[in-house]
């Protein structure tokens, strides 16, 4: 079964959802756990895994796509780091660095859906 538009669309909110999490530890309204930043365990990772690898593994756009997700969510990880150690601003600073990635996500998400023709 091919991945239809309303996929991505799925996959775009589940990139929203990761960097709604994170912002909501750096600003102190819920606390972080290492599952935040497991590619197994984030739902863009899910995706990536058993929607579309099983259909597009082998384009280059999914494999940026894991590469990117993974400095992303390493990223999110040493920003809440930071934000542990007192760094607050800094890491509330760092949240630009995020939303490069997910801007990144999107061009390839983009790309990887003009080429299976949605």
């Amino acid at each position: 079964m091919d991945i239809t538009s309303l996929d991505f669309q799925q996959a775009r909110i589940k990139q929203v959802l990761f960097k709604s999490r994170l912002r909501s530890v750096l600003y102190g309204v819920r606390e972080a756990d290492e599952a935040l930043f497991s590619v197994q365990q984030n739902p863009f990772g899910q995706w990536l895994r058993t929607v579309a690898a099983p259909q597009y593994g082998g384009r280059p756009e999914l494999r940026e796509l894991e590469r990117t997700l993974q400095r992303m969510l390493d990223t999110g990880r040493e920003l809440v780091a930071q934000y542990r150690r007192g760094q607050i601003e800094e890491a509330r600073a760092g949240l630009e660095r995020i939303d490069a990635f997910a801007a990144q996500m999107e061009d390839l998400l983009q790309k990887l859906e003009t080429r299976v023709g949605y």
